[in-house]
C-alpha cells in the first residue's frame, strides 16, 4: 500500500513513497493559482521531511506570482491567526499533524484563517488535476522570501479572551509534553504567561518526536511521570502542530482525548450560553453536558472544515472534535490547544476543583476505537459493503451523515473512513465497557475487507 490521502484536510502522504517533491510543488502552483496569487503565508512543524516539503512549497508558490513570507517552526492554529494579521490571502502549513514522523501533508488555509471548505477544497482539486496554472514570467517573480516571526502575535491575540488575574492567582502547576512539536515554541510560553509553574518536557523541535504525535492515552505516559513526580495540578500532551490535546488528571491518570471537548463544553458554557458544535463521531457526552446549560449541540461531518464553518454559521460558543481538537471562538473558529489549554485553566481558577473532580462530575461512558488499514482503492467499497451489510437495524436509528453511524438506545458505533490516513475508523460508545466492546466488535465482524 501506497498512502496518499487527498480531500477537506489537504493532501497528505508518505514521504519518500506518495508524498514527492513533484506532487508538492503542483499542489503548491495550484493553490497559488486558486488564490490568484498575493501574499501566501507558510509555515511547518519539525518533522524531519519539513525542509524538503518546504521548498518544494515555496518554489510552487514563487513559480505563480506568490509572495511567500516564511513563518519557520510555528503551530498551524499560529499560521491561520497570522493570516489576517499579516494581511495574507491564505497560508500553508505544512504538518502531518498526529500522523507518524514518515508522513507530512499540505493543509490549505484562506484568507480568514480558517481551512478550505468542502467546496473550496473541490475547487482546488480541479485546478490541480486540470493543470491550468500561469507562471508568472521571470521578471514578476518574488526575489526574496520574508521571514516573521508569528508566535508573539498568537500571544497577544490570546491574552484579551481569558481571565488572566484568576489563572495567575491559581498558580497552577502544569506538567507539558510537547512532543518536540512546533507547540514548544508557544505553550511553555504561555503557560508562564498565565501564572503556571511548567514542567516541560519534549519542548526541543530540534530533535525527533520522542512518541507518537496523536495526543491519546496511549502516549501519555511520559507526562504522567512529570505529573506524579513534579506533583502538578494537571499535564496537558499536545500534538505536532498545535491543534490537539489531551490530558493528565492531578493523580497521573491519562484521560482520552475524548474528555478533552466535553470538558471545555462545561468551561465554555460556564462562561456564556450558546450552541455547541461538535462532529457525528465524538462523544454523547457532548450533548448530556450541553443539556446541563440548556444549550443545544449541532453535529456535522467528521472534519474541522465542517465544524468550523458550524461554528460561523450557529455562532456557537465552542466547537471541536472527539480527537482533543477544540475551537475558542472568540480566538478563532478553529482548533487551537493554547487556547483550549487557557480556557481550563481558567474553569479550574474560577471553580477551585481539581481536574480529577471535574472529570468525576461527568456522567460515565466507555468508547472503543478501531483502525482498521484499508488499501485505498477499497476504501469506499469496503464502507458500502458495511452498509449493504447492516440494512436496516431493529430498533436502531442509521444516520449517513459521514459513513454510517448506528444509534441504540444504550449505545452507539459509527464507521467511516478516515480523512487522514487508508483506514477505516471504527468508534462505539456504551454505557459500560462490555457493551462498547460488543459493538466495535459487531461493527468490525460486518467490514468485509
Amino acid at each position: 500500500m501506497e498512502p496518499l490521502k487527498i480531500g477537506i484536510t489537504g493532501v497528505r502522504g508518505v514521504v519518500g513513497q506518495t508524498l514527492t517533491p513533484e506532487l508538492v510543488v503542483r499542489f503548491a502552483e495550484a493553490f497559488g493559482s486558486y488564490l490568484d496569487g498575493g501574499r501566501v503565508l507558510v509555515c511547518r512543524d519539525p518533522r524531519p521531511s519539513g525542509p524538503m516539503v518546504q521548498a518544494a512549497v515555496t518554489a510552487g508558490l514563487l513559480s505563480v506570482g506568490c509572495e511567500v513570507v516564511d513563518l519557520g517552526v510555528c503551530p498551524t492554529p499560529t499560521l491561520q491567526l497570522a493570516v489576517g494579521w499579516l494581511g495574507a490571502k491564505g497560508g500553508v502549513s505544512l504538518t502531518g499533524g498526529h500522523n507518524p514522523p514518515e508522513w507530512n501533508a499540505l493543509k490549505f488555509v484562506r484568507g480568514d484563517g480558517l481551512y478550505l471548505s468542502a467546496i473550496q477544497g473541490e475547487e482546488l482539486l480541479d485546478v490541480f488535476h486540470q493543470g491550468a496554472v500561469e507562471r508568472a514570467s521571470w521578471d514578476r517573480l518574488a526575489t526574496r522570501v520574508e521571514e516573521t516571526d508569528a508566535i508573539p502575535h498568537h500571544l497577544e491575540a490570546l491574552r484579551p479572551h481569558f481571565d488572566l488575574a484568576a489563572i495567575r492567582a491559581r498558580r497552577l502547576r502544569v506538567a507539558v509534553d510537547c512532543g518536540n512539536g512546533s507547540c514548544a515554541r508557544l505553550v511553555p510560553r504561555w503557560l508562564a504567561d498565565l501564572g503556571c509553574e511548567v514542567l516541560p518536557i519534549n519542548d526541543d523541535p530540534s530533535l525527533p518526536f520522542p512518541r507518537l504525535p496523536e495526543p491519546s492515552v496511549a502516549t501519555a505516559g511520559q507526562a504522567r511521570a512529570i505529573v506524579l513526580a513534579g506533583r502538578a495540578d494537571l499535564g496537558l500532551v499536545l500534538d505536532a502542530d498545535g491543534e490537539r490535546l489531551s490530558l493528565v488528571d492531578e493523580t497521573g491518570r491519562p484521560l482520552s482525548e475524548e474528555l478533552t471537548l466535553p470538558l471545555a463544553v462545561e468551561a465554555a458554557l460556564t462562561r456564556r450560553k450558546g450552541p455547541i458544535v461538535t462532529n457525528v463521531s465524538t462523544t454523547g457526552l457532548v450533548e448530556k453536558v450541553a443539556a446541563r446549560h440548556g444549550a443545544r449541540v449541532v453535529r456535522t461531518p467528521v472534519g474541522q472544515a465542517y465544524v468550523s464553518e458550524a461554528i460561523l454559521e450557529h455562532g456557537a460558543v465552542l466547537g471541536g472534535e472527539g480527537n482533543g481538537g477544540v475551537a475558542v471562538p472568540e480566538v478563532q473558529a478553529t482548533h487551537d490547544s493554547a487556547a483550549t489549554a487557557a480556557l481550563l485553566l481558567e474553569h479550574l481558577a474560577r471553580t477551585g476543583l481539581s481536574l480529577g473532580a471535574l472529570v468525576a462530575g461527568l456522567p460515565v461512558v466507555a468508547v472503543r476505537k478501531l483502525a482498521v488499514p484499508v488499501a485505498p482503492s477499497l476504501l469506499f467499497s469496503a464502507l458500502q459493503d458495511f452498509r449493504d451489510a447492516v440494512g436496516d437495524v431493529e430498533g436502531a436509528t442509521v444516520d449517513q451523515t459521514d459513513g454510517v453511524k448506528i444509534a441504540w438506545p444504550d449505545g452507539w458505533v459509527h464507521v467511516r473512513a478516515s480523512n487522514t490516513q487508508s483506514l477505516v475508523r471504527v468508534i462505539a460508545e456504551a454505557g459500560d465497557p462490555a457493551r462498547a466492546q460488543e459493538l466495535a466488535d459487531w461493527a468490525r465482524e460486518r467490514l468485509r475487507i
